[in-house]
């Protein structure tokens, strides 16, 4: 019986709070945002030879923009006490979630894929740009489909970066917002 009780204490003790679930994913949430956004990108950009670099954003912000989603998504649903419930009350804190949320599906859903369509079109046209221009000279350098598909990427490009900043700003606020209501006992 003793055993039975100290399980049923456990399980009590694991699903009983929102709160130890929400931290988990809340930090990594914000930790995943800043270490992609501003560690990773930046290293492999510097490292990698263009083609590989290209190769590599190609696969990892497909998972990213997932994760980043998922783990808004996690985080608003374990919002202590009573999870979305509580997103409703806490009507700044519910602002902040549906801001992130959105940037992070607008980027899942529509900028992400039209980045990653717009590079891999540059990549294509760069290939036959070099077979036409061993065939006739292209002036300035570039044709007027790359300079096409240039803007068409820097503009789908761009929207991802500030949808991200936007997630990541609207979280920042939220931890501040969350840090500030805390209390921590010291004994």
């Amino acid at each position: 019986m003793a055993i039975q009780d100290t399980l049923n204490s456990l399980i009590w003790a694991v699903f009983s709070s929102l709160a130890p679930y929400h931290l988990l994913f809340y930090s990594t949430l914000l930790g995943t945002e800043l270490f992609q956004s501003f560690v990773n990108t930046k290293v492999c950009f510097v490292a990698l030879p263009r083609s590989a670099f290209t190769t590599l954003q190609k696969r990892i912000f497909p998972i990213y923009f997932w994760t980043q989603t998922t783990l808004v998504i996690l985080s608003a649903l374990t919002f202590p006490p009573d999870g979305i419930a509580s997103l409703v009350v806490r009507k700044t804190d519910g602002i902040l979630y549906a801001v992130a949320l959105g940037a992070a599906m607008l980027n899942l859903m529509v900028y992400g894929s039209q980045t990653q369509r717009a590079m891999v079109d540059c990549v294509h046209q760069g290939t036959r740009d070099r077979l036409s221009v061993e065939e006739r000279p292209v002036s300035n350098g570039l044709s007027p489909e790359m300079v096409r598909l240039r803007k068409v990427f820097s503009r789908a490009h761009a929207m991802t970066i500030h949808l991200n900043l936007v997630s990541i700003g609207a979280m920042l606020v939220y931890g501040w917002r969350l840090g500030s209501r805390l209390s921590v006992e010291t004994q």
